[in-house]
């Protein structure tokens, strides 16, 4: 069978280039075992890392031989270690992982022991970008959070798994998930159905969030019960969220008015993340976006924190990240 052609190489089969100043770093593991868990499918956990970082990496016995430059074999070793200390411990380990523990260890002042992460019923969400760690422990400790940044970084994601941490938990008594139904180039009076029908569709990458870190039958159970509400922006007018973890997804889609209207929303016990792109705004020409106008206004806020993600915290895939650079650079 063909390899996928956007996947690396197995190390086994990459052409060596010896470098006569290249460091040799020999990394031992005691459990035979776990080795194939730890070198991937062909080695493909190998072929990883050898692709991120620049080196050589392959496995001889309980042994992986690292060759290239010194720092890089150096992250790579501690990647190594630290996948191992997961396997040991029966976690499943894979591409993502790998990813987010190279980021993490390659950042500047940052290793991988850094590495925040949210645990729920379901599953345990690692930060995969140093950027994530910092808005994950920016959640837990700020009642009030804004994450900007393109498609991709997890901005949603994150906020929405904290939120199932914090109810089952019982940190919370109930999740609320908003958006505003601002059309990207369609008309929402077009779509067929009722209004719920009708808004829907710009809700469904909350819901498919929720189904991801929460069992179904329970997410289910919740939202029949109203602990979990999924709703437009314009349904939060006149109320007082308290205990509740409240998330405003693409926000660059809201008004100034909008915006004032849902940060003063919040009550007791409540904790409130709103997240979204300045560089995405649907808005009507000449609106000014109230997401970007509540960030200059609360920057120097007490309590509360703004995480700025950037094209390369994007964890999607390598080409998206691409997409975002190409349409950013100057024209």
């Amino acid at each position: 069978m063909a390899a996928f052609k956007g996947a690396p190489a197995p190390a086994s089969k990459r052409p060596n280039k010896p470098d006569q100043n290249a460091a040799r770093v020999m990394v031992p593991f005691e459990d035979n075992r776990l080795l194939p868990q730890l070198l991937g499918e062909y080695d493909s956990h190998l072929a990883l890392i050898e692709d991120r970082l620049g080196i050589d990496a392959h496995a001889h016995g309980n042994v992986v031989i690292l060759t290239g430059p010194a720092a890089a074999c150096a992250v790579a070793r501690d990647v190594l270690e630290k996948l191992y200390q997961r396997i040991s411990k029966g976690e499943p380990v894979g591409a993502g992982d790998i990813d987010g523990l190279i980021r993490h260890a390659r950042s500047e002042g940052t290793s991988g022991d850094g590495q925040a992460q949210v645990a729920t019923r379901r599953r345990v969400v690692k930060a995969r970008t140093p950027t994530q760690s910092t808005y994950m422990r920016a959640i837990e400790k700020h009642d009030l959070v804004f994450g900007l940044g393109p498609a991709g970084t997890g901005k949603t994601y994150i906020a929405v798994a904290f939120a199932a941490y914090c109810l089952e938990r019982g940190l919370v008594e109930r999740i609320i998930l908003s958006r505003p139904a601002v059309e990207a180039g369609e008309r929402l009076g077009f779509l067929p159905g009722d209004m719920r029908e009708k808004v829907d569709p710009y809700l469904r990458p909350l819901y498919d969030a929720l189904y991801d870190v929460l069992p179904p039958e329970k997410v289910e159970r919740d939202i029949e019960t109203g602990v979990v509400e999924i709703a437009p922006l314009a349904f939060m007018r006149g109320r007082t969220l308290s205990n509740a973890f409240v998330i405003l997804d693409e926000a660059q889609n809201t008004t100034s008015m909008q915006m004032k209207m849902f940060l003063t929303r919040i009550g007791e016990g409540s904790k409130m993340v709103v997240t979204g792109d300045p560089s995405q705004i649907d808005l009507p020409p000449g609106t000014k976006s109230g997401l970007v106008e509540a960030v200059d206004l609360l920057d120097q806020v007490d309590d509360i924190s703004i995480v700025r993600f950037a094209a390369a915290d994007i964890v999607r895939r390598d080409l998206v990240a691409k997409i975002v650079d190409a349409y950013e650079k100057p024209k």
